[in-house]
């Protein structure tokens, strides 16, 4: 087993796979039944899927996708867009998922962490937090389904989280998304260093190195969308996952 943790995180849109540039011009990359079946057969840790338009939209996630897609996937998957209770979370662990990926619901109610925690384990709740810098450089949380960045500190917030029941926080740098060029390593060392559960890196992978970078800044697990289904200058549309052994030679450097 590895010592951290590379996830493949695919975003869903329409029923199809986009990947996005700093949350914008969503980009068409594919089935996600294909893009599972790619990832099985290149034996990935653990899978992602984060519905990107349903808590903006006000909706509640298609079970219907999502039960095909836990019966396609052979690696531990986790789900995130409009759960807002836990009759929902219930509802997605019978379709057979490891855990939920919490967000927007949580910034106004923290206690569904809670209850779902209690009910379900820490283990199968993930809190996802969106950050975005300011013009002076300060991490701000962002608020996708707003489409704003909001007031309460960003590392309070998470400890919060945390304080709930939240098993890992997943930290995800709006201003790096899609752009290849390394995550916010700054971003990650002020949440891994603060928190006592697991730290979840997404935003900016354009290359192994800099997974091998956020880890030593303090990552737990690293994620990554472009670096997983882009390929070449041009951003050629290819599933691609790095071997177990360059993977284990890239954290053991």
């Amino acid at each position: 087993m590895l010592s951290h943790r590379v996830i493949p995180t695919l975003l869903l849109s329409k029923g199809g796979l986009v990947k996005t540039t700093k949350f914008k011009q969503p980009k068409y990359v594919g089935d996600p039944v294909n893009a599972i079946r790619i990832f099985n057969e290149k034996e990935v840790d653990e899978l992602v899927v984060l519905d990107i338009d349903a808590s903006r939209e006000g909706r509640e996630p298609d079970y219907d996708a999502i039960a095909e897609f836990a019966s396609e996937c052979f690696m531990p998957l986790a789900y995130g867009g409009g759960i807002r209770t836990v009759k929902q979370a219930r509802t997605l662990f019978s379709l057979g998922l490891e855990k939920v990926v919490l967000q927007t619901a949580i910034l106004d109610n923290t206690e569904l962490i809670s209850d779902i925690a209690q009910r379900f384990g820490s283990q199968s709740v993930i809190a996802s937090v969106d950050i975005k810098r300011d013009w002076r450089g300060r991490a701000k949380i962002w608020s996708a389904a707003k489409r704003k960045k909001l007031d309460p500190p960003w590392l309070d917030k998470l400890q919060e989280f945390v304080d709930a029941g939240a098993g890992e926080i997943l930290l995800n740098s709006v201003d790096r998304d899609g752009t290849q060029q390394g995550y916010d390593n700054e971003l990650i060392a002020t949440a891994a260093k603060a928190l006592s559960v697991p730290v979840i890196a997404l935003g900016g992978a354009g290359k192994l190195e800099h997974l091998a970078s956020v880890v030593e800044s303090g990552a737990s697990a690293v994620a990554a969308g472009s670096l997983f289904v882009f390929q070449g200058p041009h951003r050629a549309v290819l599933i691609s996952y790095p071997r177990y052994s360059v993977l284990e030679s890239l954290f053991r450097s």
